[in-house]
């Protein structure tokens, strides 16, 4: 994929990719701040501002409503590790987006009305995807279970309601003049536009906006995990489902892609050997996956399935550790190497056919520190080899290296 770059007086990065079979372009801001940046004390905050930013900035009262009577879109999205925002919009359009991004990086409203109904709003999200649905408290566990000091301990949307509750408009504001500054994020322009022309409305509307404070950001660094956890829930919920996750190498290791894989043979898709053996043969669970949470630092592998009626979670693990024992004891075969990586390949290459994915992922690997990693993603994807899947296999699925959840359904 074909990109330039450039980076303002004030430390904000563009990076432009222009495609002239389309009449679209978008326009991606993605800034560097996620959960693992909020106090312990005050979880939930970088998702809360997802909310925020459409309650109206400092120029613009009403965000929707100008994008919308010039035929655009947008949306947004919290993660772990950042947070990102993205507007979709007829090419001949492009400078309402810049007006509308530029306006609330300036400043929001900070209007005490809209605190208050986004964090209804996020306090109702919280309860109806977290708190009421089905297994949906399940990662709210899992991830103090796994991580014991990096603040991947608790989710994005917070460890807590109690603390969107009484975030007040002081801790609003701190929180948006340390992380929504210019030097801490990335612009990306894809699409129907031209790279002089890009400059030149980066330079109007961004330009002037003042950098922010350098930020120090010094997580703490997850110890080895020496020992296996686990911990037992009990919901009503309609089957007892089982989750095992281990630590892995983080996202700009060159063991990120072994695992990647590694997970992908484990249970990724109904030819994995996870569903093979659980789900077609044994009969033991009626769903059985394996992935990765691909935060940029060290993460987890997740095995996780639902167990069918009468069967134990011994039964399962059993199972599960027969598989494992293989994979770190015998090499796969070149086949199957061909086909997981052809499905891994396939996947990278039709995800980046929307031009919503292409802006996103060149602002991504730009964060990562290196934007033409984009590029050279399915060449590390081919360069793995069987033996560093073992080798993955024996470093990352170790016993004491895995925290268990056994999340039981409440008797009828």
């Amino acid at each position: 994929m074909k990109f330039k770059s450039f980076e303002l007086e004030n430390g904000l990065k563009v990076v432009v990719h222009e495609d002239k079979s389309t009449k679209i372009a978008v326009l991606n801001v993605l800034y560097d701040v996620g959960s693992r940046d909020e106090d312990a004390e005050k979880t939930g905050f970088a998702h809360l501002f997802e909310h925020l930013m459409f309650g109206g900035s400092k120029n613009i009262p009403l965000y929707d409503e100008p994008l919308q009577k010039v035929g655009g879109e947008n949306n947004a999205f919290t993660s772990p590790d950042l947070t990102n925002y993205y507007i979709s919009i007829p090419s001949n359009n492009l400078e309402t987006a810049f007006w509308l991004e530029s306006d609330r990086m300036l400043s929001l409203s900070f209007d005490p009305k809209v605190l208050e109904v986004q964090r209804k709003v996020v306090i109702e999200e919280f309860k109806q995807r977290y708190l009421n649905q089905p297994y949906g408290d399940a990662w709210l566990k899992l991830r103090p279970l796994a991580y014991e000091k990096h603040p991947y301990r608790w989710a994005t949307i917070g460890k807590e309601i109690s603390h969107i509750e009484n975030a007040t408009m002081e801790d609003v504001k701190a929180f948006f003049y340390k992380f929504y500054v210019p030097n801490n994020a990335i612009l990306v322009v894809a699409g129907d536009v031209d790279f002089d022309e890009v400059k030149k409305l980066s330079e109007k509307w961004f330009g002037p906006i003042s950098k922010g404070a350098i930020l120090n950001r010094n997580l703490p660094i997850e110890p080895k995990q020496e020992a296996k956890r686990s911990e037992t829930i009990e919901s009503s919920v309609p089957v007892n489902s089982i989750y095992k996750v281990y630590h892995m190498p983080q996202r700009l290791s060159s063991e990120y892609y072994h695992t990647d894989l590694l997970s992908d043979i484990l249970g990724g898709g109904r030819s994995s050997k996870l569903h093979e053996t659980l789900v077609k043969k044994k009969r033991y669970m009626s769903s059985a996956n394996a992935y990765i949470t691909g935060s940029i630092d060290p993460g987890l592998l997740v095995i996780n399935g639902k167990l069918n009626k009468g069967i134990s979670y011994k039964q399962v693990e059993q199972e599960i550790d027969k598989i494992i024992v293989e994979l770190q004891s015998e090499l796969i075969s070149e086949f199957e190497l061909e086909k997981i990586k052809n499905l891994s390949e396939s996947s990278h290459i039709f995800g980046e056919m929307e031009l919503l994915n292409k802006a996103y992922s060149l602002a991504y690997f730009t964060l990562l520190g290196n934007t033409n990693l984009i590029n050279e993603e399915v060449d590390k994807i081919r360069a793995v080899t069987a033996k560093q899947i073992t080798e993955s296999a024996q470093n990352v699925l170790r016993p004491e290296n895995c925290s268990t959840l056994y999340y039981n359904a409440k008797p009828a």
